[in-house]
């Protein structure tokens, strides 16, 4: 058997010490897959005096994480800090600088610095390796460039972010409000103190821009994502689409089309049947369509020690065998720079949710709206009144155009009948 290849880890938190973990338990197994036995040598970390629940016996510690890319006792560098910048890119500039593999879960850097970072690794002929990036455990960098490398990849999209997925579950099978759930989710530990990242939809939108560079042959382009989070989303809401025979998702969409990209994360009315819809709490689901392989689903759970590690276990095994490949599948010169779709034009079907004054008229007002711009009505609910006099009507459309109908509900919005902000949400018909 070759000699080993000798791993610095940086950032000991869940994943990183599983990654430990899974190389100590696991070690002959590996070896046996690898070809060669892999052993951390070298771990950087802010607490040194944690308790992480592993040994770390035989391990040198470094304080600068940046001082992993130049030992000699280090082949291979994980990057688990995570960050779009600050010490993640210092370390990932200076690991490939230093003519050493880099493995990464950062999504952050890789929407925003991926293709440097790919530049780098393809001019030192480095293996840049980051399945933990996306969905965790699910094999969905793999799924998508080597299992589908035969096909014109049409569309990608799905459940890419588990703190969503559990707040919109257990908005569902409890019938509690956002703010009550999402307090409990940070309670649990399933949201950060501050889950701007996670429910505002930053996070689907790394990922979701990741998989459309390897999907499409595109350039990355994370500033060209589309992005509503889960915020304005009432358990009205959730009763009001169960009972038109949907869920409410936050969903990931990224499409080429016409030499066009098109990348969106929004919530959406996903049918009851489709797999994603059946994915509940906190797991991760994607659908990739490609022109002869037809529908791909992963499922599976996208976070968490086990699930992640496995996914950076599985990079180093790779690179042990002496895989080295373009990290976006084909070289960054080869990445097409796609111009934006524009969403005006795209069609399909749209849940609209107001609370009006319970008045005469008011239907009729904004029934009109619609009207006007072109949008016809398949349904119309009008729930009772709130005790402050509001009323709640929900309006799904017929396939119209996505232009005209954000302007019938601009138009219903400057009303003085309609209280706050109206909502609206798309319907997945795919």
């Amino acid at each position: 058997m070759a000699s080993a290849l000798h791993i610095g880890i940086a950032g000991l938190g869940n994943v990183g010490a599983g990654v430990v973990k899974i190389l100590a338990q696991n070690a002959d197994l590996v070896a046996r897959r690898a070809g060669r036995p892999i052993v951390v040598t070298a771990v950087s970390a802010r607490d040194r005096n944690r308790d992480r629940g592993i040994s770390l016996d035989g391990i040198a510690w470094v304080d600068d994480a940046a001082e992993l890319a130049t030992r000699d006792d280090v082949d291979v560098v994980v990057e688990l800090i995570g960050g779009s910048d600050g010490p993640a890119l210092t370390l990932a500039r200076r690991t490939l600088g230093a003519a050493k593999p880099l493995v990464t879960a950062n999504k952050a850097m890789l929407a925003h610095h991926g293709l440097e970072l790919a530049q780098m690794a393809e001019a030192a002929d480095l293996p840049l390796k980051y399945e933990a990036a996306v969905a965790g455990g699910i094999p969905v960098i793999k799924g998508i460039s080597e299992g589908s490398a035969a096909n014109r990849i049409t569309r990608v999209y799905g459940l890419m972010n588990g703190t969503c997925n559990y707040i919109l579950s257990r908005m569902e099978a409890e019938g509690l409000g956002f703010a009550e759930v999402l307090a409990d989710a940070q309670a649990l530990g399933f949201a950060e103190a501050d889950p701007s990242f996670d429910i505002d939809g930053i996070d689907t939108a790394h990922k979701l821009s990741i998989l459309a560079a390897l999907a499409f042959g595109a350039a990355l382009d994370f500033a060209g994502v589309a992005c509503t989070g889960i915020r304005a989303i009432e358990s009205a809401d959730i009763a009001q689409a169960a009972a038109l025979g949907f869920r409410i998702k936050l969903v990931g969409l990224a499409e080429a089309e016409d030499g066009r990209l098109f990348q969106r994360v929004h919530p959406a009315l996903v049918p009851m049947a489709h797999p994603v819809a059946t994915t509940m709490g906190s797991l991760n689901a994607l659908v990739v369509e490609g022109d002869f392989v037809g529908r791909l689903f992963f499922q599976g759970r996208g976070a968490g020690e086990g699930p992640t590690a496995s996914a950076v276990v599985a990079d180093l095994v790779d690179i042990a065998r002496g895989d080295v490949r373009p990290p976006f599948v084909m070289p960054v010169a080869d990445l097409a720079a796609l111009p934006r779709a524009d969403a005006a034009g795209r069609r399909g079907r749209y849940y609209l949710r107001l609370n009006v004054a319970d008045r005469a008229g008011v239907l009729a007002e904004l029934t009109a709206a619609l009207r006007d711009c072109g949008v016809s009505i398949e349904s119309l609910v009008q729930r009772g009144t709130s005790s402050s006099g509001d009323a709640m009507v929900v309006m799904v459309t017929h396939e119209a155009r996505e232009a005209d109908v954000v302007d019938s509900l601009a138009r219903m919005a400057a009303s003085p009948s309609v209280v706050g902000q109206p909502v609206m949400m798309h319907i997945l018909d795919f």
